[in-house]
């Protein structure tokens, strides 16, 4: 973790304040929090709700030292996609009032290019007609998979950059599923 600068937040507010000064470099950062045990414990989801604010973005997580861990984190990138989590985080930073200019901007963004909307049809768990053919009576197999699995996968599916990729992802599902695995991303 010494590729990048390493910032230490105990609160919310302590990572409102670095990211009002800070969000707009181009550079992302490993932001080291607290563990559960510590006083100043900060809970993920809080720290990532207030990154979106700013449109920053979580990656990540590696071991700092027993009470530390840190997230390599950094602004988000026009090209980046947006779950379904990161929209309902974002839906209730406006309820608050903690949205900024920064992180509406990322979004605008996202709206027009087709990134705010490209995860909609993996959240929603519709298996592409590609992947459906491929796996024919193997499909009782992919419903038994956690969801987390079957999402996972639709997403690595969906984000190949090439026809060729696509069709290789494909393969190793319906053969993983053959073999009764998951797919490799997804093994234990």
């Amino acid at each position: 973790m010494t590729d990048r600068e390493m910032v230490t937040v105990a609160s919310r507010a302590a990572l409102r304040r670095w990211l009002a000064d800070h969000h707009e470099q181009v550079d992302g950062i490993w932001l080291a929090t607290y563990k559960k045990h510590h006083a100043d414990h900060l809970p993920w989801i809080e720290a990532v709700e207030e990154l979106l604010c700013w449109g920053w973005v979580d990656a990540v997580v590696r071991r700092v030292d027993d009470d530390r861990s840190a997230h390599l984190v950094a602004p988000r990138k026009v090209t980046s996609a947006w779950s379904a989590l990161n929209k309902e985080l974002v839906a209730n930073a406006r309820a608050t009032g903690a949205m900024t200019d920064a992180g509406e901007a990322k979004i605008a963004a996202a709206e027009a290019n087709g990134m705010w909307a490209f995860l909609d049809d993996v959240e929603a768990g519709v298996v592409p007609d590609d992947l459906a053919a491929a796996l024919g009576d193997l499909r009782t197999v992919w419903e038994a998979w956690p969801r987390s699995v079957t999402r996972g996968t639709l997403e690595w599916i969906k984000t190949a950059k090439t026809a060729p990729t696509r069709a290789k992802r494909i393969t190793d599902v319906v053969e993983s599923a053959a073999q009764g695995l998951r797919p490799s991303p997804f093994r234990r």
